[in-house]
């Protein structure tokens, strides 16, 4: 299987819903471009909220350009709420796991992307806090 998102570059919409700490969900919408660099890969995305008023996460990841082992790859981010991300991407089959942790501690979460077609992923993620769940989203990836 060859993996389209991360891969190559390109932009993907997003559309889903996401569940904040109490369990409400709320529709979502969004896009990530991504960008190949000869050393760094980037991901730029932003999810919106579709609450009143809305909320909007805006992230931009780097990531090393897979080398030997293509399957995984170290990224950071910085996040305005969040502070400084670092994680690991990695593939399993049609998936590509997402696991990453805040600089200062405390923060850590985990997504999960399965590839339904070339084109088009199905994302689940979560984001806790001292083992306590903040969010949680359910999203379709469409390029």
């Amino acid at each position: 299987m060859r993996h389209t998102f991360l891969y190559e570059p390109g932009v993907w919409t997003l559309s889903g819903m996401f569940w904040s700490g109490d369990g409400r969900g709320i529709a979502v919408d969004g896009r990530t471009e991504i960008s190949h660099g000869k050393d760094c890969w980037m991901l730029a995305g932003r999810m919106r909220v579709l609450a009143s008023p809305p909320a909007e996460f805006v992230n931009i990841y780097t990531f090393e350009a897979p080398g030997r082992d293509a399957l995984a790859s170290k990224w950071s981010s910085e996040n305005s709420m969040l502070g400084k991300l670092h994680g690991v991407f990695t593939v399993v089959g049609p998936c590509i796991l997402s696991l990453y942790r805040s600089e200062q501690g405390g923060y850590q979460g985990t997504e999960h992307l399965r590839q339904i077609a070339p084109d088009q992923y199905d994302a689940t993620g979560v984001l806790l806090m001292d083992d306590r769940r903040l969010s949680s989203w359910q999203v379709t990836l469409t390029r």
